[in-house]
């Protein structure tokens, strides 16, 4: 099944309940420039409001591109009306297109869906690394030196959560939402858990240790 990740600025009409259509999964993820990325596993699609409360539209869709994380995002600015001027200074700023608001769930999924396959996917290609140390995304590979490392789902997805975090310390509670194990709820120390298999996958393969434990706070991918 192919996945697509939705970004919301704001709050969407409908409700964010994942829709699932043939082969076609649609998560949503309601996000702020203040807030960290989820950890975004299909390709990535971005609703952006032309007005927000703490920047403009056009402002956040520049801090997008300017993101390895999201630079290759599908970026939809939401206008407040059908303004010519408006759309020009979207489309100029790196929106890939727009629509009129209110956005609601059903205009969201039309637009979505009605993009082909092929361009889908573009965004949920691509490799992610930190020196020597990579994660296929596409092939669900984790590789050291090229050489592959052998790992679980939830460590695989950690790892790749700390290669695109680098020097952000991370609480228990934060990495267990950011890899969307809210629900049911998890005893936060199963994190500890994935932890030590990660690292003892690593040593193993010879990249060492870049994961630090920080006292009373969490843990940090340390860059070398």
């Amino acid at each position: 099944m192919r996945r697509i990740d939705i970004l919301l600025a704001s709050e969407l009409q409908g409700g964010l309940a994942s829709f699932r259509h043939d082969d076609i999964e649609v998560v949503f993820h309601r996000w702020t420039s203040q807030s960290e990325l989820p950890l975004l596993d299909g390709a990535l699609w971005v609703f952006i409001d032309w007005v927000l409360p703490d920047m403009s539209g056009l402002e956040l869709c520049r801090r997008l591109r300017a993101d390895a994380l999201t630079a290759h995002a599908h970026v939809t600015m939401v206008l407040e009306e059908d303004n010519v001027e408006d759309r020009k200074r979207a489309l100029r700023m790196g929106a890939d297109d727009y629509v009129t608001g209110p956005l609601t769930r059903n205009v969201l999924l039309d637009r979505v869906l009605g993009v082909s396959p092929v361009e889908q996917d573009v965004a949920g290609t691509r490799v992610v690394g930190q020196g020597e140390l990579t994660v296929d995304v596409s092939a669900f590979q984790a590789r050291w030196q090229g050489r592959p490392i052998a790992l679980m789902p939830n460590e695989l997805r950690l790892l790749r959560y700390f290669i695109e975090h680098p020097g952000r310390v991370f609480s228990r509670a934060q990495l267990i939402a950011a890899l969307g194990k809210q629900e049911p709820a998890l005893d936060e120390r199963t994190v500890d858990v994935w932890v030590g298999r990660l690292r003892r996958a690593l040593r193993g393969a010879g990249a060492g240790n870049p994961l630090r434990t920080v006292r009373s706070l969490g843990y940090v991918f340390d860059i070398a």
